[in-house]
């Protein structure tokens, strides 16, 4: 009984501090398909914000959801492999390997044939959950399958505090290990949605400016305003009809956006983005897309098609200034298509209300010059006059159109893991064509329809600067350099020639003889125990205060921390010379031997593996079960400050490290 309470009064203290997880509710039904054939039913839902991975990952990445049924004597035969519904899929940058994942609810189904009669059928699932902030460790949870007599079930799709009277409820077991905390965090998830959104308006924004400064577009504004000016009774009516003409400008682009959605479904866009066939046609689009800028030839739309939207224009009326501003998109679509080409290929692959978002932000920048300057007409005298800098704006974005196609090369190349376009030689390719650009820009190298250049002007000497500078910032990535700058865009470390750096690994090993008792090299090549005794010992001989880094091998947020934080020359510094770091890895596999095993007196679970036990010091000492997890303690193992978690400021983890540092040295 004091066992029971004390349990009660753990789960019910980590509860109010908000930090043990139990994002996984599972349930088990039973569906009859004959006498002696069933098929098994589980099914989990998911917390928001959280995602369950799949059965199917290969080694190396996350764990792997697995059911593990108990047929001791043999009773029953297992038919088929355990299914499981379609989910999401995803190229996770961290493990370099496609990755399935469910959100919200995952079900699985496994199909049986009885040999004796049996009531019921107990199995243990194993399964591994993130978010975008935590991954909890593996977690055991054992679902129970009672076998009908003579009727068939459904699955059940509510709890049995919903459907109490359902017949379906009575024969369903919900398994939970922990309640669910009273303090629900917001879902990163949707925080992260809406970060995405912003970012695609807002380079959609900065695209459509882009777009005004090409030929098609810049000689059509003081055209279209002196048109609106000269054939408007009054100042009021010219300013109404170009804010009209703007709007349908907006709503014309919209359509387009909304179009690709529909036709698409706003999933399967995101399911597109890692598929190969998807990633090879838009590398191949987006190159003629970029050939087409730098003056190879131009794409243009039918001219009968042009001629007829025009020939609508002279209507007059709202349907007049709504074909003029169709007029324009298909005008200028030689210039503008392949930057809206570009943008929708890059919503696409974020899903949902992307390509939408993405065609409000270009066209608002289209529309926003129309008509601010028939509301100030006189600002049209300061603009500059048309001329070859407008096929100049025009040759660089068929640079940054050319570097931006690879991108979607390497993620066909990471799916197939080929390994034809590795981080060297992607980084190589940029670094010619920006190379190439930086030339261009100083008059160096001349392309189709560029005009004389007798002089480099100061905008674009400038200009040629910062991509030289950028360029030359790129080379030291072909040895190693972690380019933070670009994260994300070229292949990650581990998937390249010299994973660790040129030169990197033969420095490691004829050091390895200096490493203390029970140490290897960790992340950043630092110093770390996995032992947690072996790792205390030596930070009593040295006199320095211990990091405890409870992480995981599947850990996504813990491998961004450790790239991403870890890297930096401040904490490098703090976490090779001022403390101990000691690694406990929440799901390590290796067990126990046998005399080490035992019954968590937190959880009621029995102890089996390192992970487990790692697992359990951290739900036990710190009322936490989500990695990444780290505390600096003494060496009586005395928290030294409060804990710190998933923090990507370099900054705020840099001052919590001193914090404790200087607490150990009082």
């Amino acid at each position: 009984m004091k066992n029971s309470i004390l349990t009660f009064l753990l789960l019910l203290s980590a509860s109010m501090f908000g930090q043990m997880y139990n994002p996984v509710k599972w349930s088990a039904s039973v569906e009859k398909i004959s006498d002696k054939e069933y098929i098994l039913k589980a099914k989990a839902v998911i917390q928001s914000g959280w995602h369950l991975y799949g059965q199917y990952i290969e080694e190396g990445g996350p764990s792997p959801t697995a059911f593990t049924f108990k047929n001791t004597p043999k009773k029953f035969e297992l038919v088929g492999k355990t299914t499981e519904e379609k989910g999401h899929e995803t190229i996770d940058k961290i493990f370099d390997m496609k990755i399935k994942y469910f959100e919200d609810k995952a079900f699985f189904t496994q199909k049986i044939k009885l040999i004796s009669d049996v009531s019921s059928i107990t199995a243990d699932v194993d399964f591994m959950v993130c978010d975008d902030s935590n991954c909890l460790p593996p977690t055991t949870e054992e679902l129970t399958f009672k076998i009908p007599a003579d009727k068939k079930l459904a699955f059940a799709e509510e709890t049995p505090a919903v459907k109490k009277d359902s017949a379906v409820a009575e024969d369903v077991t919900f398994v939970k290990a922990v309640d669910k905390p009273e303090k629900t965090a917001v879902n990163p998830v949707k925080k992260e949605e809406s970060r995405g959104l912003l970012s695609i308006f807002i380079i959609a924004f900065l695209s459509g400016f882009a777009a005004l400064l090409t030929p098609c577009v810049f000689p059509m504004i003081p055209m279209t305003v002196s048109y609106f000016t000269k054939q408007s009774k009054t100042k009021a009516a010219g300013i109404r009809n170009a804010m009209i003409y703007g709007f349908s400008i907006v709503i014309i682009y919209v359509l387009l956006g909304s179009i690709v959605t529909a036709v698409f479904g706003a999933d399967s866009l995101n399911a597109l983005s890692t598929n190969v066939w998807f990633n090879l046609i838009f590398f191949v689009l987006l190159v003629v897309f970029a050939c087409s800028f730098l003056g190879a030839f131009e794409i243009m739309l039918p001219n009968a098609l042009a001629n007829k939207v025009d020939s609508q224009a002279d209507r007059g009326g709202l349907i007049g200034i709504f074909f003029m501003a169709l007029a324009l998109a298909i005008v200028s679509f030689s210039c503008t298509g392949p930057i809206v080409g570009t943008l929708l290929v890059e919503a696409a692959s974020k899903g949902g209300i992307a390509p939408i978002v993405g065609m409000l932000g270009f066209s608002i920048a289209i529309a926003l010059p129309f008509s601010l300057f028939a509301a100030f007409p006189g600002w049209l005298n300061a603009l500059p006059k048309s001329g070859g800098w407008l096929n100049t704006v025009k040759v660089v974005l068929g640079f940054l159109e050319l570097a931006l196609a690879f991108k979607f090369l390497s993620n066909a190349d990471l799916v197939l893991q080929l390994h034809w376009l590795e981080r060297e030689v992607f980084l190589a390719i940029w670094i010619a064509v920006f190379g190439a650009l930086a030339f261009y820009l100083f008059g160096k190298i001349t392309l189709p329809h560029d005009s004389p250049l007798n002089h480099i002007s100061v905008g674009r000497l400038s200009f040629g600067l910062i991509v030289l500078t950028f360029t030359i910032y790129l080379i030291p990535g072909l040895w190693g350099a972690p380019l933070k700058l670009i994260s994300g865009f070229p292949p990650p470390m581990y998937y390249s020639e010299s994973p660790d750096g040129l030169g990197a690994k033969n420095t490691a090993e004829t050091t390895k003889s200096a490493l203390p008792e029970g140490a290897e090299y960790g992340p950043q090549n630092i110093i770390t125990f996995h032992d947690y005794d072996k790792g205390m010992e030596f930070a009593k001989k040295a006199g320095k205060p211990v990091l405890l880094d409870f992480t995981g091998y599947a850990c996504v947020n813990c491998r961004k921390m450790e790239e991403l934080v870890w890297s930096d020359a401040k904490v490098l510094g703090v976490l090779n010379n001022d403390v101990v770091l000691i690694s406990l890895y929440v799901d390590d596999k290796k067990e126990l031997p046998e005399s080490e095993q035992y019954v968590s007196e937190t959880t009621g679970k029995k102890i089996k593996t390192i992970g487990n036990k790692w697992s359990d010091l951290q739900i036990k000492t710190y009322k936490a079960n989500a990695q990444p997890f780290y505390v600096i303690v003494d060496h009586a193992s005395n928290s030294l400050t409060e804990t710190s978690a998933y923090n990507p400021d370099i900054e705020e983890y840099y001052k919590w490290l001193q914090s404790g540092i200087k607490n150990f040295k009082k």
